[in-house]
């Protein structure tokens, strides 16, 4: 049972991370259809990048600390990219060059968001053999 509990939790950080990504997205839309000036969106998406990052850290070290080793090993490429980018301080969207920046920004946040919806099929399959071995 603590398995699946696991597996629930991880579920709900990955959800969380989901909407994370899916809220920049929609801030750098704004910005491109002019619904919002470049500091409010800049400020915006500012504001949560670092739960993001914290977030991700925090399911790796998760999976780690559960042992699902092989799904640590898949969250790890995502949490050296983001330790990457704060390492070189350009974790956050600079509200000068937001515009020249837009199409790498949304591709970035459109990267990862496929990756985070890779990871959380892949938790999801786990969750659902979890709960059927148990059953057994």
């Amino acid at each position: 049972m603590g398995d699946i509990f696991s597996w629930v939790v991880s579920f709900f950080l990955i959800i969380g991370l989901v909407v994370v990504i899916i809220f920049q997205l929609m801030c750098l839309a704004d910005l491109e259809f002019d619904y919002i000036n470049p500091y409010d969106s800049s400020s915006r998406i500012n504001m949560v990048v670092m739960p993001e990052f914290i977030g991700q850290g925090i399911l790796c070290g998760f999976y780690l600390a559960t042992g699902h080793w092989a799904m640590s090993l898949l969250c790890v490429p995502y949490l050296y990219y983001n330790v990457n980018l704060y390492m070189q301080r350009r974790h956050l969207v600079d509200v000068t060059e937001i515009y020249n920046m837009l199409k790498w920004e949304k591709k970035q946040r459109l990267f990862k968001l496929a990756y985070l919806i890779c990871i959380l099929f892949l938790s999801i399959f786990w969750m659902i053999m979890t709960a059927l071995n148990d059953h057994e």
